[in-house]
């Protein structure tokens, strides 16, 4: 996510944080950089100039000249001016209202909308313990009513039935009327897009919201389209009282520009990010966290969030007990590991919020091939015997090549998959010793675990 804003601010004030002392011409020097870097990753140009000129005067201030550190200060300049820029705290969605809560969601089509509603629900359903029901008001796109069945059914929310022939309207009442009889706390509605905007979009989408007077209109937006997705949103929230924007497939934004504009351009926030198509591939965002994500310095609150709630931690004491007990890390162990990783969005989820990881290894480790070797790893795992993944010392030449054949891979995998578990293995015995996690972090000097093996 934001991999070349994060690879050129990162180069930029890098540069900074060498010079002895901070001059008005060396910080025209980099805030040109800067401007370049934010034109570069489609920021609308309103929005840049407020940037450099925020930071320029702040940078120029007693503060930043006469630090001590004066690199260190202007980076927190510059952080705390992304944050001011997104938006100075999280946004949440509101739920104090009388039931049901009904979210209205709107947006051009092929943003991933009605995915974008299952995504919701079911963050509503596990992280804020609400009864939901969705329905769809979409009666042009062909399958929109049965897409969002099929998901409702995946995600486990109240589904209520609408057909084609009926008008959006009178979906829209019927599924209020539908929650309230069910009791149920949180209505999410999806409503048709279109692939421009249009009169005849707006003048429905007006009706609906008339009909039902929604808590909250949700504008859901393809943050790949940059600059774009925020004059759009701002054409939407023109026609329509816009209370958040939700930006999609961020996972695939290089670039960042949308993120940077999107609040500025419509003065509402950003409410949540998708970042992959699982359904439970839906962030609230936090404009300090992004800011400091796009800075370089990771996201552990978020890194740690996904682990309380993805993580199934009765294994993971599990593991713990038993690497504390000294008992060997089997292959078992291993496969595990990479479940609970999947669980939390894949190794490129994960990277993308651990601070000092350098550009160009976060784009190697993010490459999709990465998954791909992961899987081919489970494979090989789950094409040996139980004795086997819990003593793989007994994995002879002959156990080898039917493992290998087993999984439709090479000899050699199996091979280096087993050099991997093992150096993975002494990681754990180091960490099960005394003073073992402080002497397993000195030996990392910051790299991943060898066990990961990339």
């Amino acid at each position: 996510m934001f991999e070349n804003l994060t690879q050129r601010l990162s180069a930029t004030l890098k540069n900074l944080r060498g010079q002895g002392r901070l001059t008005e011409e060396n910080i025209s020097d980099s805030l040109r950089e800067v401007r370049m870097a934010l034109l570069e990753a489609d920021v609308a140009l309103p929005v840049v100039k407020e940037f450099i000129d925020g930071v320029r005067a702040k940078a120029l201030g007693k503060e930043v000249i006469g630090s001590l550190s004066p690199g260190q200060a202007l980076i927190k300049v510059v952080n705390d001016e992304l944050v001011s820029i997104m938006g100075e705290s999280q946004a949440a969605i509101d739920l104090n209202h009388k039931p049901p809560v009904v979210v209205l969601m709107a947006g051009l089509q092929g943003t991933g909308k009605t995915t974008t509603v299952a995504k919701l629900a079911r963050r509503l359903s596990e992280v804020d313990k609400k009864s939901v029901m969705v329905a769809s008001a979409d009666v042009y796109r062909p399958a929109a009513i049965d897409q969002l069945r099929t998901l409702a059914t995946e995600v486990g929310v109240e589904f209520h039935p609408s057909d084609p022939a009926q008008k959006p309207v009178t979906i829209a009442r019927d599924a209020v009327a539908a929650a309230r009889k069910a009791g149920t706390d949180v209505l999410i509605l999806d409503t048709a897009g279109r692939l421009a905007i249009d009169e005849q979009m707006m003048d429905e989408i007006r009706a609906i919201h008339d009909a039902i007077d929604p808590a909250e209109t949700l504008f859901v937006v393809d943050s790949m389209t940059g600059q774009d997705a925020a004059n759009t949103a701002r054409a939407f929230n023109d026609a329509l009282p816009l209370t958040g924007v939700v930006l999609t497939k961020v996972d695939g934004d290089a670039r960042g520009g949308a993120a940077l504009s999107v609040r500025h351009i419509t003065g509402k926030p950003i409410k949540f990010i998708g970042s992959g198509e699982k359904t439970d591939a839906l962030e609230a965002f936090h404009p300090d966290r992004i800011a400091s994500r796009i800075l370089g310095m990771g996201d552990i609150l978020s890194l740690v969030e996904q682990a309380q709630e993805k993580v199934d931690h009765e294994k993971a004491e599990k593991l713990a007990r038993k690497v504390r007990k000294g008992k060997g890390f089997d292959l078992e162990d291993l496969r595990d590991q990479f479940a609970q990783m999947e669980k939390m969005g894949g190794l490129g989820s994960l990277i993308d919020k651990l601070p000092g990881m350098n550009a160009g290894a976060m784009q190697a480790l993010q490459n999709p091939a990465q998954a791909k070797q992961m899987k081919r790893m489970v494979a090989i795992i789950d094409s040996m015997t139980p004795q086997e993944r819990r003593r793989p010392e007994i994995i002879n030449g002959s156990r080898k090549r039917r493992v290998a054949q087993g999984s439709g891979t090479q000899i050699q995998d199996v091979n280096r998959l087993l050099k991997q578990h093992k150096q993975m293995q002494k990681m754990m015995k180091k960490m099960g010793s005394k003073g073992g996690m402080a002497n397993m972090m000195r030996g990392m000097k910051g790299r991943l675990p060898p066990g990961m093996g990339f």
